[in-house]
């Protein structure tokens, strides 16, 4: 477990399965995620959740954000690791909104880009997000990243943001 100043990143597990599944059909949220929603019902679905926290893969770290009482509130994940660059991706979803636009998303963010840095030898976190998606532009830049480039696809347009090892502020601790 990984404990940042409103959030703990936990590992997945299958009592997370329904939360998931309920967030991805979520218009709104697939929205944002720039992904269709699900249309599988929910067995379907937890079989293959349960398969992915069967066979996890190697090159892509998932975690449970949660408050600190306890309450799943959402998702975040490093994946397309690449050791040989020392680079990975980052994604980030605060799935109930009743906690969105209270920092706890900045601070899984915070909390996440921490444990990466000192965990691993990776030097870059890079993301994309929506260019509409004004809302984790800004829950990023005030993390540290910074745009760099923009990327069309699949009929969406995305802004695409980074943060090297060597620009990162280390949050202070609290006292």
């Amino acid at each position: 477990m990984i404990t940042g100043t409103k959030i703990k990143l936990r590992d997945k597990r299958a009592a997370d399965a329904l939360d998931d599944y309920t967030w991805r059909t979520d218009l709104k949220l697939a929205q944002l995620d720039a992904t269709p929603p699900l249309t599988i019902t929910f067995p379907q679905y937890l079989s293959d959740y349960a398969s992915e926290l069967r066979y996890p893969s190697p090159t892509r770290y998932p975690f449970a954000v949660e408050t600190l009482d306890g309450k799943h509130i959402g998702n975040c994940v490093y994946y397309n690791i690449n050791n040989t660059k020392g680079e990975a991706e980052l994604g980030i979803m605060i799935g109930d909104r009743d906690y969105w636009d209270k920092s706890y998303g900045s601070d899984a963010v915070t909390t996440l880009v921490n444990y990466i840095f000192h965990q691993t030898n990776l030097k870059r976190i890079y993301l994309k997000t929506q260019d509409l998606n004004r809302r984790a532009q800004k829950c990023f830049q005030k993390c540290g990243f910074t745009p760099y480039g923009h990327l069309s696809k699949d009929g969406y347009s995305f802004t695409l943001m980074e943060l090297h090892r060597k620009q990162w502020q280390e949050p202070p601790t609290e006292t």
